[in-house]
């Protein structure tokens, strides 16, 4: 650790707990004077902790922090932005119906008439001066994901930040947006700013930062200068032992087809429309990827296949033979338990792991019966073939677990989502559907989950898999569909697509015909 004047931050030895959970303990970190300083580890590695700490969310149990070699006192956001340092965090904090401009301002002391013109024109020119394209007039509610994160952004700059901390932000970006930002930043940079990037994509992090910091399980590894590391140093690092980055792509001759979703339109639960005339086949031993803005349909598609909302228009055409006998089907409109009594096998993977998919408080044998209480055998269950299939799951999936007893929700993320998708995979479907499946999840908890699927692939079964990292839908999938605005942009071959081709299809709809949808 440096202990040099041009430091912007020194934070020392600095120990936070919640509870019996050490979130940080003894880190240091130092942020140079100018420079872009990536903080990088897993998800739970005490990133977001450390900068909430530097930010004034929460106090350090002990340690110190040092702004320009002094040493301060940090107890609430205003302290630190009175020390120059602002946090853009990843759940963005506007007023909906204020303009870009009026948001900027909102909660500064000032006089309570408004010079309007005179305030978008500072804006405007805080904006051009680092290269940010925003329409200071614009309300919130119009803006796109990427100018609400810009509005952040000159919030923290316009309040006269020199220390910059942004908590994971492309992970609501398209390639364009992600280049766009990184460009404002260097320019910011070039200013004299000193920038703080949480973030886990290690790509990411060797084209923006000038150095990087390693954090795992709560406590410092170490930092390296960016030009001189790589993928595999940094992912040595931050998991704590050599992993292969290659994600496994099995060839299967591509089987029956599955699943023909016609023309589906539905609204979402807020009465807007969600999906316009969404239309797309999956094929047993494939894997379909789901790509698109977040807030795009992807949520939606999922449920309504699943039976678990309802549709204005289209249909839903499963394809498939229960004991030898061809089904054909259209769900739409019946619920899950009509779905699963017309011999229709498929299962679905949701995002909210403890809402919708397992109950936290019983144990893992009662969520794997979940599934075997429709078979309707009276009251008094048979226990002990769920029993052995969930301590047949603790082996195979390597679900780190205290016993088959212990209720789920005391399970970290990663071993929730096995459980879950072991559960699911178990019923032996012809159709599974994941949404977000290694969200949250540590390196080798993503890539066990990454071969579940194939294993899935390899069996026949038509695998839809909705994921926001560009990078594993590409290297996974066999296609990838983009949904844009509740439309199908586009579906392409995962294996020649490029990313600026789905960033761009992520962005904008244009009419594409039904041969292409086919696939």
């Amino acid at each position: 650790m440096e202990h040099t004047t041009d430091c912007a931050v020194r934070m020392r030895h600095i120990t936070k707990t919640f509870g019996k959970v050490v979130a940080n303990r003894d880190v240091s970190l130092d942020l140079r004077a100018g420079e872009i300083l990536a903080l990088l580890g897993e998800n739970g590695s005490g990133k977001t902790t450390l900068m909430n700490m530097l930010s004034g969310i929460y106090y350090p149990d002990h340690g110190e922090i040092f702004i320009k070699g002094e040493p301060v006192t940090i107890r609430s956001p205003r302290e630190a932005i009175e020390l120059g340092i602002g946090m853009i965090h990843q759940h963005f904090k506007l007023v909906d119906v204020f303009t870009a401009a009026e948001n900027v301002i909102l909660g500064l002391p000032g006089s309570p008439v408004l010079d309007r013109r005179r305030l978008e024109k500072e804006v405007a020119d805080l904006a051009a001066r680092y290269g940010f394209d925003i329409d200071p007039a614009k309300k919130v509610y119009d803006m796109s994901v990427s100018e609400k994160q810009t509005v952040e952004i000159l919030k923290v700059l316009y309040r006269g930040a020199e220390i910059l901390i942004l908590d994971e932000p492309t992970a609501v970006l398209t390639p364009q947006e992600t280049e766009k930002l990184f460009a404002a930043l260097r320019n910011m940079k070039k200013d004299g700013k000193s920038i703080i990037i949480i973030t886990h994509k290690l790509y990411e992090v060797l084209s923006i930062s000038d150095r990087v910091e390693i954090l795992r399980k709560g406590e410092y590894i170490g930092v390296v200068d960016t030009g001189t590391t790589d993928q595999d140093q940094l992912t040595e690092m931050m998991v704590g032992r050599p992993i292969s980055l290659e994600i496994e792509r099995p060839a299967v001759e591509r089987g029956e087809k599955r699943l023909s979703v016609v023309n589906l339109t539905c609204e979402s639960s807020e009465g807007v429309a969600a999906l316009n005339n969404v239309s797309f086949d999956a094929y047993g031993g494939e894997i379909l990827g789901i790509a698109g803005i977040a807030g795009s349909g992807q949520k939606e598609l999922c449920e309504v296949i699943a039976g678990l909302s309802p549709a204005l228009g289209g249909a839903v055409l499963y394809s498939g033979e229960k004991n030898g006998i061809p089904v054909q089907e259209n769900l739409l409109g019946m619920s899950p338990d009509e779905i699963a009594r017309k011999g229709v096998s498929m299962a679905f993977v949701p995002e909210d792991r403890l809402g919708m998919g397992l109950v936290a408080g019983m144990d893992m044998t009662d969520n794997v019966m979940l599934r075997s209480y429709k078979n309707g055998r009276g009251l008094f269950v048979d226990r002990a073939a769920p029993k052995a299939l969930a301590e047949k799951m603790i082996g195979e999936l390597e679900i780190a677990t205290p016993g088959v007893d212990t209720p789920v929700g005391r399970l970290s993320g990663g071993n929730v989502q096995k459980v879950l998708l072991g559960r699911e995979i178990a019923s032996e479907p012809s159709v599974l559907i994941v949404a977000y499946p290694v969200r949250g999840l540590d390196i080798n908890s993503s890539y066990r989950i990454y071969d579940l699927l194939n294993e899935q692939k390899k069996k026949g079964v038509a695998v839809i898999f909705i994921g926001e990292d560009l990078d594993v839908l590409m290297q996974l999938c066999d296609r990838i569909m983009v949904l844009c605005g509740g439309q199908v942009s586009g579906i392409v071959d995962a294996r020649s697509t490029t990313k600026d081709e789905l960033g761009l299809l992520m962005i904008h709809v244009e009419k594409f015909d039904d041969e292409e949808a086919a696939g």
